[in-house]
C-alpha cells in the first residue's frame, strides 16, 4: 500500500534532470564560414579563469500540458556539496511545494553523506541516479551543447563576465522556444509519459 501511494504522489511529481558545466575565458573553437584563401584565427588572453553553470531541466510526470521547465545558475568557481544544496534550495522555491523526482549524475557532491542527509530531511524531493558513464541519458548535455555551439562559439571575451553573459543569452534562447526543451529529451530516447491505454 505504501509503495503504492509513492508511485501515485510519484505521477503528479516533476521529473527534473540537473547537470553541471564549466565555462572559461578560453573559447569553445567550432567551425565556422570565411572568405576562401582567409583562415579565420581566434586571438585571445591566455586565462584560465571559470565559472560554472548549473541547469535543471523539469518535464511533468502526468501533465505535458504544464510544459517544461528550465532553471539555470551560474557561479564563480566549482560546485560542492553546499553550493548543490543551495541550487537546490533555490529549485524548492523555483518548484513551489510541488513533488520533484531529480535525476543526476554520480557525482561524489551529488551523492556525499552532507547531500544525502539534507536530502532525507526533503519530503519534497526524490534523488534518483543516472546509470554510470551514460550522460546521453541527461538532455540537460544537449542543452549545454546548444549553447557551446551557438552563444559561446567561438568567443573571446576579455573577461568571465563576458561568457556569463553569452551562457545567460543562451539559456534565454532556449526558453523562449519550449519545442527546444522538448527535443533535448527525445534525443536521449526517454519517455516521461506513458502511453496512453486503449480501450
Amino acid at each position: 500500500m505504501a509503495a503504492h501511494q509513492k508511485g501515485a504522489v510519484e505521477k503528479r511529481a516533476w521529473i527534473v534532470f540537473v547537470d553541471e558545466s564549466g565555462v572559461s575565458l578560453l573559447p569553445q573553437v567550432r567551425r565556422t564560414y570565411a572568405p576562401c584563401g582567409r583562415t579565420p584565427a581566434l586571438r585571445h588572453r591566455l586565462n584560465w579563469k571559470r565559472a560554472s553553470m548549473a541547469a535543471a531541466l523539469g518535464y511533468h510526470a502526468a501533465d505535458t500540458g504544464r510544459g517544461a521547465r528550465l532553471c539555470f545558475q551560474l557561479r564563480p568557481g566549482t560546485y560542492d556539496t553546499a553550493a548543490l544544496i543551495e541550487v537546490l534550495t533555490q529549485l524548492k522555491a523555483f518548484y513551489q511545494g510541488e513533488r520533484v523526482v531529480l535525476i543526476w549524475d554520480g557525482l561524489s557532491a551529488h551523492w556525499s553523506r552532507e547531500m544525502r542527509a539534507w536530502a532525507a530531511g526533503q519530503d519534497w524531493l526524490t534523488l534518483e541516479r543516472l546509470p554510470a558513464y551514460a550522460p546521453e541519458l541527461n538532455p540537460v548535455e544537449m542543452l549545454w551543447s546548444s549553447i557551446k555551439a551557438c552563444e559561446l562559439a567561438n568567443l573571446a571575451g576579455d573577461h568571465l563576465a563576458d561568457v556569463a553573459d553569452a551562457a545567460e543569452a543562451g539559456i534565454h534562447r532556449i526558453c523562449q522556444d519550449e519545442q527546444l526543451a522538448w527535443s533535448f529529451l527525445a534525443h536521449t530516447g526517454l519517455k516521461i509519459h506513458p502511453p496512453t491505454p486503449h480501450n
